[in-house]
């Protein structure tokens, strides 16, 4: 590499690193991570590397705690706890189907994990689902053991048969979602979770009505004129 290249290289995998902790510091904030705190992060690089947080705990996370792999898996700096080494795979096939996409979380957001554990896809009837990207419902990944061949293979299909979606529910697991960069990933996730709220609450009343016909297209328009 020239020292041009060291030197872009280098800025990217610190901005990455900022932008997975100001990620992580939104996702707390807003109040959608589990109690324990479980989380995986990753921020594509390049085309062939990204960051991968080193243990399934992101409470107080840290710079130095993301290490930098290929998609193929190979670790190229820092070192992966045995259980974020077994989901490396999870974040590489969404990077290699999606080449758009710069990020990716997994949660066990209570709300939205309840969709996951009972098999169901979680409905687009909340429009900052449609602000933030996510204009249908979100799918289910059938289950597969974490990481898995079985699991991964899952992702694929169903990203392979949903091309616009930008989350999917992993049965019987979590949330993981995906965008541009980790700040806009987070902030899906936390649309994601308060829809699943609020599903759950107008249950009670009857149940959620779906968007009328045009909604998204009235969505886009109105965020158009606002930002002209």
């Amino acid at each position: 590499m020239t020292t041009d290249e060291v030197v872009e290289a280098a800025s990217l995998d610190a901005e990455g690193r900022r932008s997975v902790l100001a990620a992580v510091d939104l996702l707390f904030a807003a109040a959608v991570m589990s109690h324990s705190g479980h989380a995986n992060l990753s921020a594509r690089i390049d085309e062939d590397t990204f960051l991968l947080t080193t243990s399934g705990t992101v409470r107080d996370l840290r710079a130095d705690q993301l290490a930098t792999l290929t998609l193929d898996g190979e670790v190229v700096a820092g070192e992966l706890t045995a259980e974020n080494a077994e989901i490396v795979d999870m974040h590489a096939v969404v990077y290699r189907a999606r080449p758009e996409v710069g990020a990716i979380i997994h949660t066990h957001s209570p709300a939205a994990t309840g969709f996951a554990l009972a098999n169901q896809e979680l409905p687009c009837r909340a429009e900052p689902l449609l602000r933030f990207g996510q204009a249908q419902p979100v799918p289910v990944v059938p289950w597969g053991p974490r990481g898995s061949g079985a699991s991964v293979r899952g992702i694929s299909a169903v990203l392979a048969t949903q091309p616009t979606t930008s989350a999917v529910l992993l049965a019987n697991h979590g949330l993981l979602a995906f965008g541009p960069d980790p700040v806009a990933a987070a902030r899906l996730v936390v649309a994601i979770e308060e829809s699943a709220e609020a599903e759950l609450a107008a249950a009670a009343l009857g149940g959620a009505v779906d968007f009328p016909d045009g909604a998204l297209e009235a969505v886009v328009e109105s965020m158009t004129r606002a930002r002209s």
